[in-house]
């Protein structure tokens, strides 16, 4: 059994990165499997170097170690050979669209986003290939789907994310998927993705979320509590302990480390709502319990 962290770099930890991190690491480890870490840092708009450093010493100071580490940057020849595939296969156009061209007659998804219509599926890709183009590219899916064709290239020459993740998983073994139930819905996209590149579907599990006040998932786009923050306030098993309680792993929050959570792990105890988290310096507090 192989679990892989893949937490963007595109800005500090936060307690939401630290959940995740803790459930994907007490899942393979309580099953006697690897887990590794993988630092996605391929958006070349908000992804830094330090970040990436920052994300690890993090990890290492809350007590996750991980068996591999692997920065997705370091990956170009593989994406690039999945494109290489993809363009074998008549899968790849170029797309002209803007998102306000087509966003009036596009359908949902099952994410709840914009399913693409469409509306340059026919067009060929320039001679020389993908590499020459200068428009990001899409790959055709089986039609009918629930999805529509994703953009796999970004306009930038960036590997997009979904791409990127599927084909990094198969290299590195992974064989099960611990990550936020906000990703649910995308599980049915990755996975056709993994069937026309040939790659076996690793299993999925989803969980719950920790939510600002106004119910959004925290995140650094929203400007959560970051470790630098946190880390001047509470000690490692102290935060452990507060998460362990938040996700429903124990009744009280005690200072423990994540290695003390592996032999009574069990997902029957891991809570299936999320939990709506006060930053209130110095301290973290779940709004339901008033904790």
């Amino acid at each position: 059994m192989i679990g892989r962290f893949a937490p963007s770099t595109t800005g500090p930890a936060h307690p939401g990165t630290l959940l995740a991190a803790l459930l994907c690491w007490l899942d393979a480890r309580s099953l006697g499997g690897k887990c590794i870490l993988r630092l996605e840092n391929l958006d070349p708009d908000r992804s830094r170097a330090e970040w990436s450093t920052g994300m690890e010493r993090d990890l290492e100071w809350f007590g996750l170690d991980f068996d591999e580490t692997v920065v997705q940057s370091d990956r170009a020849s593989v994406h690039e050979g999945a494109l290489d595939r993809l363009e074998g296969d008549g899968r790849l156009y170029p797309c002209a669209c803007t998102r306000s061209e087509w966003r009036e007659i596009a359908t949902s998804e099952p994410g709840g986003g914009l399913r693409y219509p469409g509306t340059c599926r026919e067009r060929a890709l320039p001679a020389g290939g993908w590499r020459r183009s200068e428009e990001p590219l899409r790959v055709r899916l089986e039609p009918g789907g629930e999805f529509g064709d994703p953009v796999v290239r970004r306009r930038d020459a960036a590997v997009a994310y979904h791409l990127a993740a599927v084909v990094d998983d198969a290299e590195s073994g992974v064989t099960r998927v611990v990550r936020g139930r906000d990703l649910e819905a995308t599980t049915g996209l990755q996975n056709e993705l993994r069937d026309l590149l040939g790659l076996s579907r690793p299993e999925h599990r989803h969980h719950l979320l920790l939510l600002e006040e106004r119910g959004e998932k925290l995140a650094k786009l929203h400007g959560a509590v970051g470790l630098p923050e946190l880390r001047a306030h509470y000690r490692p098993g102290e935060l452990c302990g507060w998460l362990a309680r938040a996700a429903g792993l124990i009744a009280d929050p005690v200072d423990l480390r994540p290695s003390d959570l592996v032999a009574d792990f069990a997902w029957e105890k891991v809570g299936v709502d999320d939990r709506i988290v006060r930053w209130q310096p110095p301290h973290l507090s779940l709004v339901e319990s008033g904790a």
